[in-house]
């Protein structure tokens, strides 16, 4: 996709973190926005903003764990603009703990919004933008589906986040594969940030009342929150500079986007160790004071 001014582009998790970025890269390059999120508060501000710049926009707040929520997205996107062209489905949060140790509301929150969240955007708005081709001359598409360094590691109590991850880059290497096996006008790519300043280790916040857990954290659930915290705030990579990162990706075609391609080291152990069936290489092995820190978290003796 190379030519942006004008086009529809559809961004879920839109009012904060990268989805705010690609919104405002989006109204430089004079793209219409359609934003999406559960922050209605934060939404109605960035709609503000954006249309101060200039940019059409079309704001709604919408939680993607809801196939119906997201069609009204895509039906509310044809009203008013006819047409869509890029989609970011972006909408994300975290949590974490030991694996075993997550109820299961954790697991329908974040399956729900990071796995199902996805799902509901490729299944609703692929089939859309093929019958947009259709119907405009030369139309070029995109999809890009966020999923994160966790979706090619498996660091520890992280498992919740690491399994929904991982989902999103199969799935999205799998509609990669499928408009290219049917020589769609549509391309796709998939964005791994590893610790980016987003406001992502503080998602419980939007917790919905129906998945709300109420029972006391467990010590690994504390620590894995201090952990993501500390590692958030000291990221020196900013969710604008993955944002350009990623409408870079979009124009040149490429399909995995890193924000530090250095912790690609990290993914080639991982497939070594696959490769050479050798038991999983410790992740802690060059900072073994991060093991430490959650182990004193947790009082592991």
């Amino acid at each position: 996709m190379k030519n942006f001014k004008d086009k529809v582009a559809v961004i879920t998790g839109g009012a904060s973190g990268f989805g705010r970025e690609f919104a405002s890269i989006g109204a430089g390059l004079g793209m219409k926005l359609v934003l999406a999120d559960v922050q209605q508060e934060a939404l109605d501000k960035a709609q503000s903003e954006l249309e101060a710049q200039g940019a059409q926009v079309l704001a709604m707040r919408c939680d993607v764990r809801k196939a119906e929520q997201v069609k009204a997205l895509a039906d509310a996107t044809m009203d008013r603009f006819g047409a869509v062209h890029l989609v970011f489905n972006n909408a994300g949060v975290g949590s974490g703990g030991l694996v075993w140790e997550n109820s299961i509301a954790d697991w329908e929150w974040v399956l729900g919004v990071n796995l199902w969240g996805v799902i509901h955007g490729v299944r609703t708005f692929t089939p859309l933008m093929l019958e947009c081709a259709k119907k405009e001359p030369g139309y070029e598409g995109h999809i890009v589906n966020t999923a994160s360094m966790a979706g090619l590691l498996n660091a520890p109590n992280m498992g919740i986040y690491n399994v929904s991850k991982h989902a999103v880059v199969s799935l999205s290497e799998t509609l990669y594969h499928d408009l290219q096996l049917v020589n769609a006008p549509v391309g796709a790519s998939v964005l791994c940030p590893y610790f980016v300043p987003t406001g992502i280790s503080q998602s419980h916040r939007n917790r919905p009342d129906d998945v709300k857990d109420d029972s006391a954290p467990t010590p690994s659930q504390v620590a894995a929150q201090a952990v993501s915290e500390k590692a958030v705030s000291s990221g020196k990579v900013t969710a604008a500079q993955v944002a350009q990162r990623t409408f870079d990706a979009i124009r040149e075609g490429r399909f995995y986007i890193y924000s530090h391609p250095h912790a690609l080291g990290n993914v080639q152990t991982r497939m070594e160790d696959i490769l050479q069936q050798r038991n999983p290489t410790d992740p802690f092995a060059a900072a073994p004071q991060v093991r430490e820190m959650l182990q004193a978290k947790m009082n592991v003796k």
